[in-house]
C-alpha cells in the first residue's frame, strides 16, 4: 500500500517549484493563481530568493505547501495514494492532494497559519532544540521537571523518528532542559536556528487567529485517510479533522508513531512528496523494512 508524506518547514531552497513551472501548464498556473491569492510574487522569492528571504516563516510555509501541492497535482491519475500524512505544515498539504481542502482554501489557511505563528513568535520569543540519543519518557519526564521549576514552559514538540525528538519553549526552559538532558546521558541537545517555540503552548495566540479561519473553511472527505500529528491516528470525518487541525499548533507532531500506524495499516511504499528528503531520512530510522522514494 502507498503512503503519501508531505514535508514541512525546513525543506525550502532557492530554485524550488522551478522545474514545475517551467515544464508544466498545470503547474504555471497554480503557481500564478497563488501569486494572486498571496498578493505578492512568491515564485520569484521561490525561484530566485536569497536563503534568508525564503527562511521568513511567511514565505516558507507557503513555499514549501506549494511546492508539495503542486507536484501531487502534476502527477494526475499517478497519484493514487492509499493513505496520506504530513509533518505539521504538510498537514496541510497532504489534506489539498487527498481533496479534503480546495487548492484556494488549502493555500490561505497556510497564509493565516504562517502570519499568526509569525506574530506568536514575536509577542513571545521561544526558541527549539534538537535531542539526540534518549528515548521518549525520560524526554518527557525531565520537560515536565523543569516547567515545574517555574522558569517557562518546555514540552517535546517533534517526535521525529526513534532517538531524535525536537522540544520548545521558552529560551530559558529549553537552554535549562539542554543541561538536564546532557547530564542525563543524551548524545546531544542542540538549541536549532528557528524563529519560536512552535508546537508548544506559546503558540496559543496563533491558535486562537487560525482556529477562527479553519471553522470557516469548507472541509470535504478526504479520497483516502489522513493520518495527523495531534493523535497519529488515520482520520476520514472532515469535523474531526478540522479540530485536530486547530489542535496541532500547540500539540506535539507525533511522526514517529504516526508512521509506525501507517506501517500497521499495511503502507510498505512511502513517498515522500516536496521540497528535500527530511521525511526520508526519519522514516528509514522508524522502519528499514518498507520502501521509500521522494519526488520533487
Amino acid at each position: 500500500m502507498k503512503a503519501y508524506v508531505f514535508p514541512g518547514q525546513g525543506a525550502q531552497f532557492t530554485g524550488m517549484g522551478k522545474d514545475l513551472y517551467d515544464n508544466s501548464e498545470i503547474a504555471k498556473v497554480l503557481f500564478e493563481k497563488a501569486n494572486e491569492i498571496l498578493g505578492f510574487r512568491i515564485t520569484d522569492i521561490m525561484f530566485e530568493g536569497s536563503a534568508d528571504e525564503l527562511k521568513q516563516t511567511k514565505v516558507t510555509q507557503p513555499a514549501v505547501f506549494l511546492h508539495s501541492v503542486i507536484r501531487a497535482i502534476c502527477l494526475g491519475d499517478e497519484f493514487a495514494p492509499d493513505m496520506v500524512g504530513g509533518h505539521s505544515l504538510g498537514e496541510f498539504s497532504a489534506l489539498v492532494a487527498a481533496g479534503a481542502l480546495s487548492f484556494e482554501d488549502g493555500l490561505k489557511l497556510v497564509y493565516a497559519r504562517a502570519l499568526a505563528m509569525q506574530k506568536a513568535c514575536e509577542a513571545a520569543p521561544g526558541t527549539m532544540a534538537a535531542v539526540i540519543g534518549m528515548d521518549d519518557a525520560t524526554i518527557e519526564n525531565i520537560c515536565a521537571e523543569v516547567t515545574a521549576e517555574g522558569n517557562g514552559v518546555v514540552v517535546p514538540a517533534n517526535y521525529n523518528c526513534t532517538g531524535q525528538l525536537v522540544i520548545s519553549g521558552n529560551v530559558e526552559a529549553v537552554n535549562a532542559a539542554c543541561e538536564k538532558l546532557k547530564a542525563a546521558g543524551a548524545k546531544r541537545a542542540l538549541v536549532l536556528p528557528v524563529g519560536g517555540a512552535f508546537h508548544s503552548p506559546l503558540m496559543q495566540p496563533a491558535q486562537e487567529e487560525l482556529k477562527k479561519a479553519i471553522e470557516t473553511t469548507e472541509f470535504n472527505t478526504p479520497r483516502c485517510p489522513i493520518y495527523q500529528n495531534v493523535d497519529a491516528k488515520a482520520h476520514t470525518d472532515a469535523a474531526e479533522i478540522k479540530a485536530n487541525l486547530i489542535a496541532q499548533l500547540t500539540a506535539s507532531v507525533r511522526w514517529t508513531y504516526e508512521v509506525q500506524n501507517m506501517i500497521a495499516a499495511g503502507a510498505n511504499e512511502f513517498i515522500e512528496c516536496g521540497p528535500g528528503k527530511a521525511l526520508q531520512g526519519m522514516i528509514a530510522k522508524i522502519d528499514r523494512s518498507v520502501n521509500i522514494c521522494g519526488i520533487q
